[in-house]
């Protein structure tokens, strides 16, 4: 398929690779700070109350997945000689984010309450626009560098990498780096100083490596001009309105994508219930200074590294639905096991070697979880390919992180009510056992009903390697 460029856009080197998906540190490390942070950020350092930054949070996410199809849809219709499709936007994202998520960390804790709420929501909204113009079209770009089967999948898994790297950034390093304990701050994470030094390291990484994408990758322009030419030659392919809704409804009516997008809409809501509430069980619950948060984190993404040659491979052994449900599998099992751990807080609180085999387990089924969905989304997209003779690779990752940030608004929003219910009070250096014991409860359990699922979901999902590969063999 898309013969004169086939051979250029099938088998892409490994340092092209390796370039392309560094471009997602840009996007995962300035991300996951936000959910990691952010919820503890505003209540804790800043004494924000729990319902009002929950619905602060909670909207940032909903405009941001609004705004994710619409980007998509801007994206596949735009039209550059120099820049392509996605360039100009992961250039512009680049500087954007890194610039706004500095200011976002850098607020004084002494600064007027209402003036703290109203800059909190003003930088999370340009912050979440801005990583919106970079993540869509950089994600889309993906799908597009290769038509082969399981090339979709090393690039994806290379990819995967950067984005855990991101997320081991934030959180491991984050609590060595930055939350050192002092003689003020025996817990590190309560220092406010730690948090503007953390976004400025963010912000440079971000600056960097959405560079290093940008740069290594503009050389694929011209055959991604030509491959775009000759996938959106129908008649009728505007970028208005009216194209933008039917482009959504035929998503939409496509099965399988549909599954993967449910799928990986509940595999989110459970990772945005520890990213919210994760800091304040391993803080409160679990008893756990910077440098226990940090291990426990360090081998759960270590591990989740570690394992992407392992999913690669997995999935060109038992095709890619098989590899997902098997992650999620054992990130069940693993759900379960922390679960456990919860009612026996008071005999493994603060000893680490107990929260390691949730670790380890944890990050080897989310290796699989954060590479094969996007692989399989990019399968969906040449069938709808073969439908309508278009290639909307923007408007169906924009749909995907659309249905999920909208899920994970509605979670972060009722974990923030849930912290009022409960009576978390930020100003006691420790919480009432009731509360403790509650938080806990509600990350573990929240994991499991979101995985479980997420597997019913998957499990409807249809296309293979022999149903793909007769799909390209007719287009």
């Amino acid at each position: 398929m898309h013969k004169g460029k086939a051979d250029t856009l099938k088998n892409i080197p490994l340092k092209d690779k390796i370039g392309y998906g560094a471009g997602n540190l840009t996007f995962g490390v300035v991300m996951q700070i936000i959910s990691t942070y952010m919820v503890f950020y505003s209540t804790v350092i800043h004494k924000l109350p729990g319902g009002i930054i929950g619905l602060a949070i909670g909207a940032s996410v909903v405009w941001d997945a609004v705004s994710d199809p619409l980007m998509g849809h801007i994206s596949d219709n735009t039209s550059s000689k120099r820049f392509g499709r996605r360039h100009f936007y992961i250039l512009i994202g680049t500087f954007s984010t890194a610039l706004f998520n500095f200011l976002l960390w850098d607020l004084p804790p002494a600064m007027a309450t209402a003036w703290k709420i109203v800059l909190v929501i003003t930088f999370l909204m340009i912050v979440k626009t801005s990583t919106t113009i970079y993540s869509v079209p950089h994600t889309a770009l993906g799908a597009e560098l290769s038509d082969d089967y399981n090339e979709r999948s090393s690039i994806q898994g290379i990819r995967t990498i950067f984005f855990i790297l991101g997320l081991f950034s934030a959180n491991v390093m984050g609590m060595f780096l930055f939350f050192r304990p002092t003689h003020e701050y025996p817990q590190g994470q309560l220092n406010p100083a730690a948090y503007r030094d953390m976004g400025t390291a963010a912000s440079i990484i971000a600056l960097i490596f959405g560079l290093i994408c940008y740069l290594s990758t503009k050389k694929y322009i011209p055959a991604l001009n030509e491959k775009a030419a000759a996938d959106n030659s129908e008649p009728g392919n505007k970028p208005g309105v009216r194209h933008l809704i039917v482009s959504i409804s035929s998503a939409m009516r496509n099965a399988d994508y549909r599954y993967v997008v449910l799928g990986y809409m509940f595999t989110n809501i459970s990772s945005a219930l520890i990213g919210s509430i994760g800091m304040h069980v391993f803080t409160y619950t679990f008893r756990f200074g910077n440098y226990g948060i940090a291990l426990i984190f360090g081998v759960l993404f270590g591990m989740s590294i570690l394992s992407q040659p392992v999913w690669v491979k997995i999935s060109e052994r038992i095709d890619k639905k098989p590899s997902v449900i098997l992650g999620l599998g054992s990130t069940l099992v693993s759900a379960f096991y922390f679960l456990i751990l919860v009612f026996l807080k008071d005999s493994v609180a603060g000893q680490v070697r107990w929260f390691l085999p949730f670790a380890a387990l944890s990050g080897f089924g989310m290796g699989g979880l954060f590479t094969m969905p996007l692989s399989m989304v990019a399968d969906t997209i040449d069938v709808d390919e073969l439908a309508t003779g278009e290639r909307k690779e923007g408007l169906y990752y924009g749909c995907m992180t659309l249905c999920y940030k909208l899920s994970q608004s509605a979670a972060i929003f009722i974990l923030g009510v849930f912290l009022d219910l409960i009576k978390f009070d930020s100003s006691l250096p420790a919480q009432p056992s009731g509360t403790v014991l509650a938080l806990g409860i509600i990350l573990a359990a929240g994991c499991i009903l979101s995985i479980g699922t997420a597997i019913l979901c998957y499990a409807r999902y249809k296309l293979n390697k022999s149903r793909i590969e007769e799909v390209q063999r007719q287009l």
